[in-house]
């Protein structure tokens, strides 16, 4: 029968054993699961890059999706690179060389950039304007060809805005073609239309584009025609992007009288100025009122019209005191009926089945009858127009 100690013997030994055999089993497990442990951290760094690769590609490929929507959706995309384009042209044909990096607002923007030597209209092509041409050069002109004389006192800065108002057809436009050719600026003949955008916030930008490149291309005269169809009097029911952009315009306007330096002048024309929004008239100090020719202008402005017309001896008295009432685009159109009606009657006196119909050297001159007549009818034109305007719309 086993002692006591035997018994103790026993269990050390098979203590120690065990011992022995965990220890064993461990060294060899340990290994295989180092290298699982190995495996498994190499396939979970596999698993994240390709997560994250994916997730890059899915976010790109749609991206790139909604920007082709986008462009697709964009009615304006079109005319916008072709705006811009011409815009490159422009500045190289102006000989702009270094404007600085021109945003896609300022190149939309410049797109209405005009070329002084394109325009046939000068000073000498006014009839009957003499004060106010005069007015416009000592306001306008000088400023920009002298800015010498502008620089000792800040009472004589160059005015920021300049409205030419009146009734239609009596000279605004051609006034600001006139002042285009003969100030040696930049002129950009604004079109409303190259500020809107159909994307919010953009037509915003376009306003604030249109004094960032005009103080780049200074010095510059911005030239709206008919203003009041863009900065009219404002009110609650206008739309809020339209209200927005106008109070851009504006703040871009008036931060202009920061630098007394920035050579940028804003003209407007139109024909409604009870119209225009009162913050704007404020902005244009410098108004001048283009009216409906007197007997005199309307004298010069017959003279100038037919001054290289074949015509006989005419008496532009009695023609002036005829034409009362009538603007300057009215004579125009009178002169321009005057000469169609003089080839309609050769054209009738030679025969129809005849292909050759001579030269201008047959046409015979214009003389008082023609002209009489074609006077006569332009105002009775004008005056079944104004019955019509009003029985249409009563003004009581």
């Amino acid at each position: 029968m086993p002692t006591l100690t035997d018994i103790k013997e026993i269990c050390v030994n098979v203590v120690s054993d065990f011992s022995r055999t965990l220890k064993e089993e461990r060294e060899i497990v340990m290994p295989e699961m180092h290298n699982a442990n190995e495996i498994t951290r190499n396939q979970v760094i596999a698993k994240v890059v390709s997560t994250v690769l994916g997730v890059a590609a899915s976010f790109t490929l749609t991206y790139l999706g909604i920007k082709w929507l986008t462009d697709a959706m964009d009615p304006t995309k079109k005319e916008k690179k072709l705006a811009q384009a011409e815009a490159q042209k422009m500045l190289a044909k102006l000989g702009v060389k270094d404007p600085g990096k021109l945003s896609d607002y300022e190149l939309c923007v410049a797109a209405n950039l005009l070329d002084p030597r394109s325009v046939e209209v000068t000073w000498g092509s006014i009839g009957g304007l003499d004060e106010t041409i005069e007015n416009i050069q000592e306001t306008v002109i000088l400023p920009f060809k002298r800015a010498d004389l502008f620089r000792n006192s800040s009472l004589l800065q160059p005015p920021k805005g300049i409205l030419l108002y009146g009734p239609p057809g009596c000279g605004k436009t051609m006034i600001a073609k006139a002042t285009a050719k003969a100030a040696g600026a930049r002129f950009i003949n604004l079109q409303v239309s190259s500020l809107v955008d159909k994307w919010y916030g953009e037509s915003q930008k376009r306003a604030e584009a249109v004094f960032s490149l005009a103080v780049k291309l200074q010095p510059t005269i911005v030239f709206i025609d008919e203003i009041d169809s863009f900065l009219r009097s404002r009110s609650s029911s206008d739309h809020e992007a339209t209200a927005m952009m106008k109070t851009q315009f504006m703040s871009m306007w008036d931060g202009l009288t920061t630098d007394p330096n920035v050579r940028v002048m804003v003209m407007g024309a139109t024909n409604r100025p009870q119209d225009v929004d009162a913050a704007i008239l404020r902005r244009m100090p410098s108004q001048f009122y283009v009216g409906m020719p007197n007997e005199d202008q309307r004298m010069s402005i017959l003279r100038l019209i037919l001054q290289n017309e074949q015509t006989d001896e005419l008496n532009f008295e009695q023609l002036s005191k005829l034409s009362d009432g009538l603007s300057g685009s009215d004579l125009r159109e009178a002169c321009r009926a005057a000469a169609v009606a003089v080839v309609h009657e050769y054209l009738q006196s030679i025969s129809r089945h005849s292909d050759d119909y001579g030269d201008v050297g047959d046409f015979r001159r214009l003389n008082m009858s023609d002209l009489q007549t074609a006077i006569h009818k332009v105002r009775s034109t004008k005056a079944m127009q104004s019955r019509t305007f009003q029985s249409s719309f009563p003004l009581d």
